[in-house]
């Protein structure tokens, strides 16, 4: 840790391991004989999604969904405020009657998440469940049925293990503070 814009380490390499082996076990558990798709919101979750489903001993697909949150230009031009997101990779399989699980790394004010469920909703999954490594619930500004918990955080700035500042630092094995 050399870089004087990381403040310290929350979570280290070996309690990431160890939760994410958790979340999978009960995955296993919940999603026995159910096939489900778990939907990977890129660039965020890419490590976090490869390690779980690496640990899952499941039948399940894997759907790559690639998200930029609107500008506020952007959100004025198309009138809408508040989680409003271009989605850069549309999915390439239908989810309709499947069971989906949407893979995300953190989670603060929901905004984005509430649109995707928003808008994956009317292709008629069989279930939509949450599956997020960090939970920031003091930031939320929408109420989530987020049912499989990494860990809870009290804010942001952090960064590594998918997570970036200005696309930097995801490949970090452990996730720290950042300036």
């Amino acid at each position: 840790m050399k870089d004087k814009n990381i403040t310290g380490i929350v979570f280290t390499e070996e309690q990431i391991k160890k939760r994410v082996s958790e979340l999978a076990s009960e995955l296993n558990v919940d999603y026995a004989d159910k096939r489900p798709i778990l939907i990977s919101v890129l660039k965020g979750a890419l490590y976090f999604t490869a390690d779980l489903t690496r640990q899952m001993t499941i039948p399940l697909n894997i759907e790559l969904l690639e998200i930029d949150p609107l500008s506020s230009e952007d959100e004025a031009n198309s009138g809408q405020t508040g989680g409003v997101v271009k989605i850069n990779k549309e999915l390439e399989r239908s989810i309709t009657g499947r069971h989906v699980i949407i893979v995300e790394d953190i989670i603060d004010t929901g905004l984005t998440l509430a649109y995707l469920l928003k808008t994956l909703s009317p292709c008629q999954p069989k279930s939509i469940s949450v599956c997020v490594l960090l939970d920031c619930p003091s930031q939320r500004l929408v109420d989530l049925p987020i049912k499989y918990k990494g860990f809870e955080v009290s804010d942001g700035n952090l960064v590594g293990y998918g997570l970036d500042y200005k696309e930097d630092y995801r490949h970090l094995p452990y996730i720290a503070r950042h300036l």
